[in-house]
């Protein structure tokens, strides 16, 4: 089976787990969570991780029977992942931010992909639902990650992207006391070179569609430049000449930063219509997820 491909086998029966690590996504979890309920078919269980959360994220979750909510309290996204994957009892461990709005058949096109016994963990393309001329930005980022895919596979290594991706259990076993639990990289990426060390095969497929908030961009520009750079500091920790592939995109987002921000501050994704006066509203103040509550050594 082509990797890039997704065939429908309905009949096969791997359980999903859906992990979502939570850090005051009051808001936002509820519109994820909705759009899990409509799934084709069900996962086996939806797991929200909060990670001492101020707001009402527990309490949003705890508004839908299906969900199981458990806490952290070691402050750091890679703690609030490995909780979720550690707990997790499905075959297959989906995985995906607060943010995320799946569509109605993510959970089964995770598991017609996994019916390749080959393929032990897997990452799909994104669509920016709050974020102005999305067509052409998605456009552009699914060509950079289509680009980096084809060049990492030479050296049989993919990179996954936490808003939108899955790993079998077993895999996870495999390299759960290998990976990396500091600040200073990015959880998700650091996962897939485990897994790449460990001869597991990890796919990028971008038929795996999620959509996901371009909020990232909503900060300053040194903010931002270093939460990008964190995307090759990842690589180059693991002594892994891929970091190479990163600094193409990295560009591209620095000299498009006031465009981008533009686009994303401007557009209400409620109405799809720009509103000029959306740019005057203050920012919310968010954390670097790959640094928050962990010590950079």
């Amino acid at each position: 089976m082509p990797y890039n491909s997704i065939t429908r086998m309905s009949k096969n029966k791997l359980r999903v787990s859906i992990i979502i690590p939570a850090y005051n996504e009051e808001g936002r979890l509820s519109v994820c969570l909705e759009a899990i309920a409509r799934q084709t078919v069900r996962p086996y269980e939806v797991i929200v991780v909060d990670n001492n959360s101020k707001d009402n994220t527990a309490e949003e979750a705890k508004q839908f029977a299906f969900v199981t909510l458990i806490s952290e309290p070691k402050q750091g996204l890679v703690h609030a992942r490995n909780r979720g994957f550690n707990a997790a009892k499905g075959e297959i461990i989906g995985r995906i931010d607060a943010d995320t709005r799946l569509p109605a058949d993510w959970v089964e096109q995770i598991q017609c992909i996994f019916v390749d016994e080959r393929i032990k963990a897997v990452s799909g393309s994104l669509h920016f639902y709050d974020v102005g001329w999305s067509k052409i930005i998605d456009k552009v980022d699914s060509f950079f990650r289509r680009w980096i895919a084809k060049h990492m596979s030479v050296h049989q290594r993919i990179f996954l992207f936490g808003s939108n991706m899955a790993v079998r259990r077993s895999a996870w076993v495999k390299v759960r006391d290998s990976i990396c639990n500091r600040g200073g990289i990015h959880e998700d990426a650091d996962l897939a070179l485990h897994l790449s060390d460990k001869g597991q095969l990890v796919v990028y497929n971008p038929e795996l569609l999620a959509s996901v908030s371009g909020r990232r961009i909503d900060t300053n520009l040194l903010d931002l430049c270093r939460y990008l750079a964190i995307s090759p500091i990842t690589y180059i920790r693991h002594g892994a000449k891929e970091h190479y592939y990163m600094y193409p995109p990295i560009v591209v987002v620095f000299l498009c930063y006031p465009i981008l921000r533009i686009l994303y501050r401007s557009f209400d994704s409620e109405t799809q219509h720009f509103r000029l006066s959306l740019l005057f509203v203050a920012a919310p103040v968010r954390v670097n997820p790959a640094t928050y509550g962990l010590k950079t050594p």
